[in-house]
């Protein structure tokens, strides 16, 4: 980094922003496989959320990928990248007062823990969307499962990238015992109790 590069210390702060609007100031990640059901969840979690009037802001993978990271490809170096950049975004948002939704495969447990302390670990909740490979491949929603077994897409995660389950998030949903309502609702409860300020 250049040492040119000073940081400004802006009059607004990150509790400033909290206390006007109510509420504190997180990221909820969510990680699975692709086809999972992530982005489904996450967007149920976000309508509620909003009806209750917080302030959110969504992530998403192939969102992020066309816009921000369209220049990354798939390889270790670019999903590396990819995380980095995300994380820093959220970390952003989360300054400005907004509970952070993002939605990502992010496979890898070094990359979680990469991503933790970029955001900062109290400030990072992690949601397992547990999905047997079998159940999103029957999905394959987007076609991506039949075209990486037919070697059309390389280093793709469950296939020919490995995913590994998280150890111990905030919240593990299995989508064959639970319904979406039911994950969305158990969510929501852990949520509001984190978002309350009046320790602030």
């Amino acid at each position: 980094m250049s040492t040119n590069i000073i940081q400004h210390n802006f009059k607004i702060s990150r509790e400033d922003h909290n206390r006007l609007n109510g509420h504190k100031s997180f990221v909820v990640w969510f990680t699975g496989l692709s086809g999972s059901g992530k982005s489904t969840i996450a967007n149920n979690v976000e309508q509620k959320l909003f009806a209750k009037r917080i302030h959110t802001f969504s992530l998403d993978g192939d969102n992020i990928r066309r816009g921000l990271n369209a220049d990354l490809g798939f390889s270790r170096k670019n999903r590396e990248e990819n995380l980095r950049r995300i994380a820093e975004v959220a970390k952003l948002s989360i300054e400005s007062g907004k509970l952070v939704i993002a939605s990502f495969i992010s496979p890898l447990r070094k990359d979680r823990e990469f991503l933790k302390k970029i955001i900062g670990e109290d400030d990072f909740v992690e949601i397992f969307i547990n999905t047997p490979l079998r159940v999103c491949e029957e999905r394959d929603v987007k076609g991506l499962y039949k075209k990486a077994r037919a070697g059309e897409i390389k280093n793709f995660t469950g296939i020919s990238a490995p995913y590994e389950n998280p150890v111990n998030p905030n919240i593990e949903i299995k989508t064959e015992e639970e319904s979406i309502k039911a994950a969305t609702d158990r969510i929501i409860i852990y949520l509001t109790n984190k978002l309350e300020t009046k320790n602030q």
